[in-house]
Parts: C-alpha cells; sequence; structure tokens
C-alpha cells in the first residue's frame, strides 16, 4: 500500500488573535517542540493511522507525553489538538502530563496484578516494592500481561521479569535492565530448511487454487481460536464474496486474563503464523495485512517484525504490504472492530454492528480478521488435508486446541490438545496434576469472560458450545486451575475489577455496571438481588461482549460456590 507523505507543516509562531492581542487563547505551538517531534517522527507518514504509532515514540524517548510534544504532534498530522488527546489518554501505557507535572522517573516497574499472578504473590510482591525501591523506579499495577503461566509477572520497562521476586527486579533496576530479552526461536532458514513455506509456493505458482484453499479449511472445522469459534472456510469465502479492495487483519491483542497462547505461537514458530498470514491474503486477495499486537509483548513484536523483513528479503512478501501495529494497553481492542478503530489511530471503540467487518472494516474496506492460532494451523490443514485437523479431538469434538493453562497445576504452559478435551483429562495428562498442597476446587474455562466452574464438573468437553448451559464460555481457551485455598469470591471480585479498568467507557451499562459491580462486591455482605438485576442489565444492554461477559465470574459464584458467596 503505498502512502504519499504529506509536506512536514513549518512553525508558524503566536500570531495574534481576533482581538490582536500577541497572546491568543489555546495551546501554544512551541518552536522546541515542533523540532523534537519531527526530529522523532523522521519520515514516518503523517497520516491519522500513524497517530498511536508516532505517540509510543514520543512515550519511548520522553517516557511521557507532555502537552507541548502533542500539539505539535496535531500540527504534525494536521488534526485538531482534541482529537491527539482524546486518542492518547484514552490508552493506558500512555502518561500524558498535566502541564506543571514532572516527567516520571526513567524506570517503570509494573506488577501484574490479574487473578493467576494475585494467586501466586503479586499483592505481597508489590506492597514491598516502594520500600525496596525508593525513588529508583515507579512502581504501578497493571492488568494482565500475558505470562500467567510464569506468575507472578513483572515488567521492568520492557523487560519482562517471569516468577518474580524482589531480588530480582531490585537487580533488574540497579542495572537498568529495561530491555525485552528475544527468546530462542525457529528462525527463517530452520523453517525453510524443515519444508517452511512450500504451500505458500504452491498457491504463488498456482497448483493450488484459491477454492481448493477454502474448501479445505471449510472441510476441515479450523474455526475462529480467538474466542468467536466461526468457521475459519466459512470466513475466507464470506470476504472473498465482497468487492475489492480487501484488506486483512490479525488479532494478535489477546488481553483476556490467563491466555498467552498467541505469544507462544508468536516467540516460537513465528514463520508458521506468518505462512498462514500469506495465504489469507493470497486467497482473498488482499492488498494489505495489519498485525495488531499488545504492548506488553515487546519480545515477540521485535520477532515479528524480524521475520517480516526476511520474507521481504526472500521475494516471499511485496515489501510495504504486511504491517506490525503496536498497541498501548487496552484490552477492548481485543474486541475486533476496536481492534480496526485502534489501527486507524483512534481510541479502541467497538462499533456498532451490522456493517460487519467482513463488508465495511478496516478503512471501509472488506476485512478478514483471523486470530493468530488460527492462522498458525493453516498451513498444516492444506498439507496433511482436512482430515488430518478433524479427526483430531476428545468426547465427540473436532479440531485441536491450544490452552493457556495457569494457576495450581504443576506445569502450567501452552498446551496443545485435542478440542472436547476435560479439565481434569488436561491436569492429569498435560500438566502434571495439581501443584503441590493443592486440592482441585474449581477453574476458569475460558479465561475471566468464561465463568467459573466447581470441580465437579470436571468431565465437560471444552470446546465451543458445550459450556453455555452452565453459564460459562470456552473462550479462547484460557483454563485458570483453582484450589480450596483460593477464595471463589474474591476471585471474581478480581476479575471485576479488570473489567471496571478496561471497559472502554462508552455504553452506560458497561462503563457503570461494572464500577457498581465492584462496590458490591467490596461490601461485607452481597446483596444478591440486587447484583443480579445488575449483571442482567449488563448483559443486556452492553454494546460489546466486554460488559455482557463481565458478570459471568461473579454469577458463577451464586450458581456454583455458594458457600464463597459473601
Amino acid at each position: 500500500m503505498t502512502r504519499v507523505k504529506p509536506e512536514i507543516p513549518k512553525f508558524r509562531g503566536p500570531g495574534k488573535g481576533r482581538s490582536g492581542a500577541s497572546n491568543p487563547k489555546g495551546r501554544q505551538l512551541l518552536q522546541n517542540a515542533t523540532s523534537e517531534v519531527s526530529a522523532l517522527l523522521g519520515d514516518m507518514p503523517r497520516s491519522r493511522d500513524m497517530l498511536i504509532e508516532a505517540l509510543h515514540l514520543i512515550q519511548d524517548y520522553y517516557r511521557c507525553l507532555s502537552s507541548n510534544h502533542l500539539v505539535a504532534l496535531a500540527d504534525e498530522f494536521r488534526l485538531a489538538i482534541a482529537e491527539v488527546y482524546e486518542t492518547a489518554t484514552f490508552y493506558h501505557h500512555f502518561d500524558v502530563l498535566a502541564d506543571e507535572e514532572a516527567s516520571p522517573p526513567e524506570i517503570t516497574v509494573r506488577v501484574c496484578e490479574s487473578l493467576t499472578c494475585e494467586m501466586l504473590g503479586a499483592k505481597e510482591l508489590l506492597s514491598s516494592l516502594n520500600s525496596i525501591l525508593g525513588n529508583n523506579a515507579r512502581v504501578l499495577t497493571a492488568p494482565c500481561m500475558g505470562a500467567c503461566d510464569k506468575a507472578p509477572a513483572v515488567a521492568v520497562g520492557q523487560n519482562q521479569i517471569f516468577h518474580a521476586t524482589p531480588e530480582k527486579i531490585e537487580d533488574a533496576v540497579a542495572s537498568s535492565s529495561v530491555r525485552a530479552v528475544i527468546p530462542d526461536h525457529i528462525d527463517y532458514d530452520k523453517y525453510v530448511s524443515a519444508g517452511g513455506y512450500k504451500t505458500l509456493r504452491r498457491c504463488y505458482d498456482g497448483k493450488l487454487s484459491r477454492e481448493q484453499v477454502i474448501s479445505s479449511l471449510e472441510s476441515s472445522s479450523l474455526c475462529g481460536l480467538g474466542g468467536a469459534g466461526f468457521s475459519t472456510g466459512r470466513k475466507w469465502r464470506i470476504v472473498r464474496g465482497f468487492p475489492g479492495p480487501r484488506l486483512m487483519a490479525v488479532n494478535a491483542d489477546e488481553g483476556e486474563p490467563g491466555t498467552f497462547k498467541d505469544r507462544y505461537f508468536i516467540q516460537q514458530e513465528v514463520h508458521q503464523f506468518l505462512e498462514g498470514v500469506l495465504i489469507g491474503m493470497w486467497a482473498v486477495e488482499a492488498e494489505a495485512c495489519y498485525i495488531y499486537i499488545r504492548d506488553e509483548y515487546p519480545a515477540a513484536r521485535a520477532i515479528l517484525i524480524d521475520a517480516i523483513a526476511k520474507l521481504e528479503e526472500a521475494a516471499l512478501l511485496e515489501p510495504g504490504t504486511v504491517y506490525v501495529r503496536r498497541g498501548a494497553g487496552a484490552y477492548i481492542c481485543g474486541e475486533e472492530s476496536a481492534m480496526l478503530e485502534s489501527i486507524e489511530g483512534k481510541r479502541g471503540i467497538p462499533r456498532h454492528k451490522p456493517p460487519f467487518a467482513a463488508e465495511v472494516g478496516l478503512f471501509n474496506r472488506p476485512t478478514l480478521i483471523n486470530n493468530v492460532e488460527t492462522l498458525f494451523w493453516v498451513r498444516d490443514v492444506l498439507e496433511n488435508g482436512p482430515e488430518w485437523f478433524s479427526n483430531h479431538g476428545r468426547n465427540g469434538r473436532k479440531g485441536l486446541r491450544t490452552f493457556s493453562v495457569s494457576g495450581r497445576v504443576r506445569e502450567p504452559g501452552a498446551k496443545i490438545a485435542g478440542a472436547g478435551i476435560t479439565v481434569r483429562e488436561l491436569i492429569d495428562e498435560y500438566c502434571g496434576g495439581m501443584a503441590d498442597g493443592h486440592t482441585f476446587k474449581g477453574y476458569l474455562p475460558g479465561g475471566a469472560s468464561g465463568g467459573i466452574l466447581p470441580a465437579e464438573k470436571d468431565n465437560i468437553p471444552l470446546d465451543f458450545g458445550t459450556l453455555e448451559e452452565y453459564g460459562c464460555l470456552a473462550g479462547s481457551g484460557a483454563v485458570i486451575i483453582l484450589s480450596e485455598q483460593d477464595n471463589i469470591a474474591n476471585a471474581a471480585l478480581n476479575l471485576m475489577r479488570f473489567y471496571q479498568h478496561e471497559s472502554c467507557g462508552q455504553c452506560t451499562p458497561c462503563r457503570a455496571g461494572c464500577e457498581k459491580s465492584v462496590k458490591l462486591m467490596e461490601a461485607d455482605h452481597w446483596d444478591r438481588p440486587l447484583l443480579e438485576e445488575l449483571s442482567k442489565t449488563m448483559m443486556d444492554a452492553s454494546i460489546c461482549g466486554l460488559g455482557q461477559a463481565a458478570p459471568n465470574g461473579l454469577l458463577s459464584v451464586f450458581r456454583h460456590f455458594p458457600e464463597d458467596a459473601k
């Protein structure tokens, strides 16, 4: 996609207001701020969809966003100052300073407070850090960082500390170890030597037709593994049915507490994922693809950018057609239409539907949207045949799924298993059993939004459509195991606090409902009729899935753990 770089606006000086005064009202454009912002942006296109990338450049360099820099950025992009401010203040990872506010310390330490990290000592860790670090760093809490299998997780700058202890964090701060650590992964040469990209080349060479590819996916039972469960082949066919030009977007913004499988695929198997991306672009004839990856994954982002460059060098990808866009700390952007808004450089506010993204998506074009794991399986389905994928599965279900397992098990991690596996089978066969000293009490089958089930219901197949009758969802396969040492009401409160923090604020049922639910759940005694009435309002009237699913954990306490309800 070719973009024409507009002429960079020049400093216009303070000028005069309507009254002729030399100091007009409003924010003034300062020469030094203009020079600083212009130097940082370099030859970056000054188009609206690049606004969040520009905000990241300023934030990374100055550790904050000052008013003067935001005014200069608005001038560079020819946007109203209000448009820049509303975007910058929407995302949690942008520090917008008040006029007289001092810049933050050089190092920021973020302690994850999601459910698994809280279970494994995040609160105690947080309480000790301020006294240990003193003025050497700023200590903040953060929602899920996608490292639940290595809880508690702490980020020192962009360096994530796994199984964090005060000693590890203190050492990282003292040594200014703030850069992301790149893990070992399968690089381009290793992937190609093992037969990688041969399926893509068959597509490019005409040995596979677009109809063959889409039909194979339809027959394979491969579905959207980000949580929707919609048929992948059918989605590709629908998008292809709308007149072009078409685009593709990849959702790598897995912010659901308990979920980290997409991180696993990008950091370990990036080229198999990218082969699926390129096959998808080819199949629907998308002119460009935007991969939206959460800001908490700096190592995965670096691996992804390097892998894309290798594909361009190998002439498997036309330069400038696959873009990596960096999230800025907003769980709501995992909702596909909010993600599209963010890619366009705006606040991540969900769109009303219809129209759906397949018809009117990114930049108002028909857009194919897929999850990372879904695209990871595309190559294997086409190489091995649709039956290979559909023949996997247990308990009458079809296909493979990757479960992000964390909590009270010996061996947490990303576990690839047959769809329909039960939680008991998952714990015993893939996780080494329960952690020492813990007895299985309950589990979250689908992350924060999937509800909570008791151990007695350990024989339910984990798949789309199997959990709804129990008030739960399979979602993206984030399974958090709870033990007798965990209070389910406290777990539900942790989840509701997460939703209060992450609500985009667009609709009243979600914005006010999450806040009110937290206050009611923090009381010594729960007002069950009021909480149930509030939950029903949120589920019925919220615009998107965030508000609709937020009460699931709370309602699970009433359904399955009444003894833990306050």
